[in-house]
């Protein structure tokens, strides 16, 4: 399997040229030249797939040079053709190419027939041509191609039953998997989804029932039914794809973007062929790991990647995964040997292993990743001359820009506060927006070094300038309630409500500056929930509507509110406030698992620390 589509960039003129995506239609260019570029592109095959043919069979599917029939009359029909579709009447001009094809047995004069079709906006004259090109010329793959791309287009999905078909029979085995993946997004596009799925199924019967295409083509048609809604049914066919071939990673590919909780017989096909194929593409089992980091199963994906890292040690990215989670875990020496290795790896592939030039960026990538994560680890030491030295090794225009600022914020925190608004201030302004950039990372530090009042100072000075930017309006308040001018806050909020009566943010900051002080609270809930309406999937919104009925005494609400809102997104300031409402529910153990969970996650963080002090816990 390959969840990476540049793998198989080499061969995509073949998969294109397999089933194209879509029929588009042109409109005419009266000064177009006289050969326009072609509608439909015909890219050749891949190299595997080009076999000697016998002279029979060549000459059957490839009509005789056009020059040995070509006569002065049909020469003059295909020429009026031509003026006739590019003088306006393209109507006329079809017809003319398409007798002139018939009598020649031309393939590319069927196909300027399809075009011009095509170009009137006339889908069914071009699916005529398309069959007429199929009658004249029956082993011709590009006829039956052309005209299953019509019918796709065209939404006629139940006629393309043999059509695809016949192409699958006629594809090599080499060439099934990318097929079948053409076959997957053209097909999704359909209106009728459901027909889409079951037309695929039919045209795959025979596939469906070999143990050698079983697993392939049963997972192309669950992704169709994925895509139809028809969840269970695609976890199904995945079930019968992995039962036919266990070998195929095909279902497990497909069952892996359906594990949720909702659907707990998802997983077991992916863990089933990962335990029973140990010698698969490693692709599958690393993106096992992120979907487990997703889902907060930590330890699950470390157990993934330290397989993977022990059975392919070769492998670079699975280097840099591991040692982010450890770096998460506080395993910093061993997160910090992960982290060295994938760059030792990295650095290794430069001399000629890279496929392409997207395959060499996202490596630089993956280094400067590498290097910010090694320059945190330090830190967290407070080895700062050595985060320094990380820093120093990252590369390219915005990697650089970020590290110029992680640099300002290690001097700030060794209270070099004045060098580091020197080099904040020393970044480059290309655009406006790298100005306003500069001015709030420098705000940044100051809060960060908890100078309050500079940074208001500086908020109002800019707000003055440019009032009605509502982020600076926004910021100016975040930093009133630092310096505990409550009413000032308020009047900045309310404020911004007035500039962007749709801005959640102030809804939700007001909203929750009430409710914490335990002030106003129908009022502050009311806030919140419209907050709520204009951003409903907001965790950190959900967050202060758990905490505002926990403050109107719903205890239960709240749980069922938070507990949600720290399962989307387990932040150390929604886990502070989880935990304080299990805690006073009586539920303590869990509480101090959660709280746990959130200082493995940012130990430093004021809402956190503030609660555990307040509360007396040391979890």
């Amino acid at each position: 399997m390959n969840l990476s589509p540049r793998r198989h960039r080499l061969a995509a003129a073949a998969s294109l040229a397999l089933l194209a995506c879509a029929v588009q239609a042109q409109s005419p260019d009266p000064a177009a030249p006289t050969s326009p570029a072609p509608v439909i592109e015909r890219p050749a095959p891949s190299k595997p797939v080009v076999r000697p043919r016998p002279a029979a069979a060549k000459a059957a599917a490839e009509p005789a040079p056009l020059q040995s029939a070509l006569t002065a009359d049909l020469f003059y029909e295909i020429l009026m053709g031509e003026m006739t579709a590019r003088s306006g009447d393209p109507g006329s001009g079809y017809a003319l190419v398409l007798d002139a094809a018939r009598r020649l047995r031309d393939g590319k004069l069927f196909q300027r027939a399809v075009e011009i079709a095509l170009q009137s906006r006339s889908g069914d004259a071009a699916l005529a041509a398309a069959r007429a090109w199929q009658e004249t010329l029956p082993n011709s793959r590009d006829a039956r191609r052309i005209e299953l791309q019509i019918l796709i287009a065209l939404n006629r999905i139940s006629e393309t039953v043999e059509p695809l078909r016949a192409e699958v029979t006629a594809t090599s085995q080499i060439e099934r998997p990318l097929l079948m993946a053409v076959i997957a997004r053209n097909y999704s596009r359909a209106s009728d989804k459901k027909l889409a799925a079951s037309v695929v199924e039919q045209a795959l019967v025979d596939e469906l029932k070999s143990p050698t295409t079983g697993g392939l083509a049963w997972a192309t048609v669950g992704r169709l039914r994925l895509n139809a809604g028809d969840a269970s049914g695609a976890l199904e066919a995945a079930r019968k794809g992995q039962e036919i071939d266990p070998a195929s990673d095909a279902p497990a590919a497909l069952a892996l973007e359906m594990i949720d909780p909702g659907q707990p017989l998802a997983e077991p096909i992916v863990t089933r062929f990962l335990n029973n194929n140990p010698k698969a593409s490693p692709d599958l089992r690393v993106a096992y790991a992120r979907v487990l980091v997703e889902n907060r199963r930590y330890s699950d994906a470390s157990a993934q990647l330290q397989a993977l890292t022990t059975s392919r040690p070769e492998l670079a990215e699975p280097w840099l995964l591991l040692g982010s989670l450890q770096m998460q875990a506080r395993q910093d020496a061993a997160a910090e040997a992960s982290i060295k290795r994938f760059i030792e790896l990295s650095a290794g592939s430069k001399s000629g292993n890279s496929k392409d030039a997207d395959d060499a960026a996202d490596r630089k990538r993956g280094v400067s990743q590498a290097y910010f994560a090694l320059s945190q680890l330090a830190e967290r030491r407070k080895d700062y001359a050595a985060a320094e030295r990380w820093l120093s090794r990252v590369d390219g225009a915005d990697e650089v820009v970020a590290a110029q600022t992680r640099r300002a914020t290690l001097l700030a925190r060794q209270g070099k506060l004045p060098q580091a608004r020197e080099i904040i201030r020393g970044l480059p302004e290309r655009t406006a927006d790298d100005k306003k950039q500069k001015f709030l990372a420098e705000v940044q530090l100051l809060r960060d070094a908890k100078q309050y009042q500079a940074a208001y100072d500086m908020l109002a000075q800019a707000s003055a300038a440019s009032p009605d930017d509502g982020d600076l309006v926004y910021d100016q308040a975040m930093i009133a309630e630092k310096l505990n001018r409550l009413d000032d806050m308020e009047r900045l909020l309310r404020r911004l409500i007035e500039l962007k009566p749709d801005n959640q943010n102030a809804y939700n900051a007001l909203g929750y500056s009430l409710a914490d002080r335990k002030i106003r609270l129908e009022e502050a809930r009311t806030l919140i929930q419209k907050a709520v309406q204009l951003a409903p999937e907001d965790p950190f919104i959900a967050d202060s509507l758990g905490w505002v009925e926990f403050r109107l005494g719903n205890t239960a609400e709240a749980i069922r509110i938070l507990e949600a809102a720290y399962k989307t997104r387990p932040d150390p300031e929604i886990g502070a406030h989880f935990g304080e409402v299990l805690w006073t529910s009586g539920q303590k153990d869990r509480a101090v698992t959660i709280w746990k969970e959130a200082l493995l996650s940012d130990a430093e963080n004021e809402t956190l620390q503030e609660t555990l002090k307040r509360l007396r816990v040391k979890p």
